[in-house]
């Protein structure tokens, strides 16, 4: 299997709404998860005490096995000089994670972008095993995106590669809303593509006050103006997605995050994205594939695990 180094690896996925950890032994097996609720609105430091308490559960559960390396995958990219920059998440911006989750711990940790994790633990051994060019995204609280060239991933000289999230949404329609975004733009896709911008968009559209999961689920039971909401939302994404392939033409797009479970979009999106792929007037089917993360809600995380084992010297 890739990343096949000896020892225990535990991988934390740190989002916005909930932090997943797991374990994987030497055979990059799942030998321990866990999940808690981000203690976003309480701050850094109570961030930083959930993360420790974590490890701590995991080192006391596994026994023998609790020589573990630490990565963790989160929201965001870092600085030349190791601090969070763009994490939506923003009491982390501006702060050291690494250092300071290191210190407390007394042991190397890496930290990455958590689509760059995931794009890692995709074109690894998942849905994009064997393919050039994986373009993983993180369909969320945020929108997130990472770049894997023949198995490695791609961070670029600013750590910005794959941040697709934003980026204005392309071909905008006359109607759309350009919202502000926390990064200080407007129009940014996050806004119209995650979690929270689909409830809102109901929310603009139809009244009341329904989560993204509930839009989704209701939509499939019949429910019409759920079934609007999730046209438009599906418009956006084919188009969102368009703009990747006309730039980057990966070989396969993986979709993680609570979103991509919605099982409808990996026939009706590439239905639609046709229409904005480059193509010269020459009209032939898009080949990138478009596919669910092959590892779920676990893939993220377990690239973080593997990138912990490449902390240690």
């Amino acid at each position: 299997m890739p990343h096949s180094a000896p020892g225990w690896a535990l991988g934390i996925d740190l989002g916005g709404t909930k932090t997943e950890a797991v374990a994987l032994d030497p055979q990059g097996a799942e030998a321990w998860r866990r999940r808690i609720v981000t203690p976003s609105a309480e701050g850094y430091d109570a961030i930083l005490d959930a993360l420790c308490k974590l490890v701590a559960e995991a080192r006391q559960e596994l026994g023998d096995a609790a020589a573990l390396t630490v990565g963790l995958g989160g929201p965001g990219s870092l600085t030349a000089k190791g601090v969070l920059k763009n994490a939506n998440t923003q009491c982390l911006n501006g702060r050291p994670l690494a250092a300071d989750l290191s210190a407390r711990l007394g042991q190397p940790v890496r930290v990455a972008n958590d689509a760059n994790c995931l794009a890692l633990s995709e074109a690894s051994d998942g849905a994009g095993a064997g393919a050039p060019v994986v373009f993983a995204v993180i369909l969320g609280t945020g929108c997130g995106g990472g770049i894997a060239v023949h198995g490695k991933v791609l961070t670029g000289p600013n750590g910005l590669a794959g941040e697709w999230g934003h980026n204005p949404m392309p071909w905008r329609e006359a109607d759309e809303p350009r919202l502000a975004c926390y990064c200080g733009q407007s129009g940014c896709i996050e806004t119209l593509l995650s979690g929270p911008g689909l409830a809102a968009d109901h929310q603009r559209h139809h009244g009341g006050s329904l989560s993204a999961a509930q839009i989704a689920a209701a939509a499939v039971a019949g429910d019409a103006a759920c079934a609007a909401t999730l046209a438009r939302w599906h418009q956006r994404l084919a188009r969102a997605l368009a703009s990747v392939i006309n730039l980057l033409d990966p070989d396969v797009i993986v979709l993680g995050g609570g979103l991509s479970r919605i099982a409808s979009t990996y026939s009706v999106v590439p239905a639609l994205w046709g229409r904005w792929v480059f193509s010269g007037g020459v009209r032939e089917p898009v080949r990138t594939r478009l596919l669910p993360a092959r590892h779920g809600d676990a893939s993220g995380v377990r690239g973080a695990a593997w990138l912990g084992r490449d902390a240690v010297p």
